[in-house]
C-alpha cells in the first residue's frame, strides 16, 4: 500500500511538472520558440526567416485602439534607426489578418506629430487563435484571457531570448528604452563589457575584471588613461575622446 501511494504521488509531481514546464515563457538564455504564421507581408516562420538579424516580437492588446496606434506609429518611425542597428520587429495580437491589414492602411493615412505619413514595414501576424500567444506568455488572465499584455521580446542573432519586458495595458510603451536596451546588449556582446545604470550609447562601460596589474601598468602607463574605478569593485572603461 505505501508502495502505491509513493507510485502516485511521484505520477502527481511528474504530471504537475510538466504542466508547469507547458505554460512557462521562454526564458532569458533559451532558443526563442519558432511558430509559422500568416501576417500583413505573407506567411512568416519566425525567428527563422529573419536569418542572422536581431529579432524584437512586440505583442499589443488591441487594433485600431489608441495606445496601440501610438505605438506601432513609433515603431514605423524608428523603422531605420532599427534596421541600422541590425533589428527586425514583428507585431502581433490576437487579432486576425483582415484586421491587422485595414489597421496598418488606417494607420499609415495618418500624420502623426506632425512626421508626415510612415510606412509600416514590419509585419502584424495573425494569431486569432492564440497559439503563440500562450506559447510566450503574452497573455496573462488576471487582466484578459483573451487579448495580449504589452509585450517585448528581444531575441538575438542567434535566436536566443536576450531581454523580456511586460507593461499594462494603460501605458504606453518608451520605444527609445527599447531601442537602448538592444544597443547595450549588442555593446556588452561585441565587446564584452557592462552597462551600468541610465546607460545609453556613447556612456562608458563597465568591466566585469581588474583591467591590469601593477605590472602590466609599469610597462604601459596609457593603461590608466583607459580605465579609471569608483571604490575598489567598479572599473570603468572610457568611450571616445571623454
Amino acid at each position: 500500500m505505501k508502495k502505491i501511494s509513493v507510485s502516485l504521488l511521484m505520477s502527481f509531481f511528474l504530471v504537475t511538472l510538466a504542466l508547469a514546464q507547458k505554460d512557462q515563457i521562454p526564458l532569458i538564455g533559451s532558443k526563442a520558440p519558432s511558430f509559422t504564421a500568416q501576417t500583413t507581408q505573407g506567411e512568416l516562420t519566425f525567428p527563422d526567416d529573419f536569418g542572422s538579424s536581431w529579432k524584437i516580437l512586440f505583442s499589443h492588446p488591441k487594433d485600431f485602439t489608441p495606445v496601440c496606434s501610438s505605438e506601432l506609429l513609433e515603431l514605423a518611425y524608428m523603422q531605420k534607426e532599427l534596421e541600422a542597428m541590425n533589428v527586425k520587429v514583428a507585431v502581433i495580437s490576437t487579432d486576425n489578418l483582415s484586421q491587422h491589414q485595414m489597421w496598418v492602411a488606417h494607420l499609415q493615412e495618418l500624420d502623426y506629430k506632425n512626421r508626415g505619413q510612415q510606412e509600416i514595414s514590419f509585419p502584424l501576424i495573425d494569431d486569432s487563435k492564440m497559439i503563440v500567444s500562450k506559447t510566450y506568455g503574452m497573455l496573462h488572465s488576471p487582466t484578459s484571457s483573451s487579448r495580449d499584455i504589452r509585450g517585448v521580446y528581444i531575441i538575438d542573432s542567434n535566436n536566443i531570448v536576450r531581454s523580456i519586458n511586460f507593461y499594462p495595458v494603460e501605458v504606453g510603451r518608451n520605444m527609445v528604452e527599447i531601442e537602448r536596451i538592444v544597443s547595450a546588449l549588442q555593446t556588452t556582446e561585441q565587446e564584452m563589457v557592462l552597462t551600468p545604470a541610465n546607460w545609453k550609447e556613447g556612456d562608458d562601460v563597465m568591466v566585469p575584471y581588474l583591467p591590469y596589474r601593477e605590472s602590466q601598468l609599469a610597462e604601459n602607463p596609457e593603461l590608466k588613461d583607459e580605465f579609471y574605478n569608483v571604490g575598489n569593485r567598479m572599473w570603468f572603461k572610457k568611450v571616445g575622446d571623454k
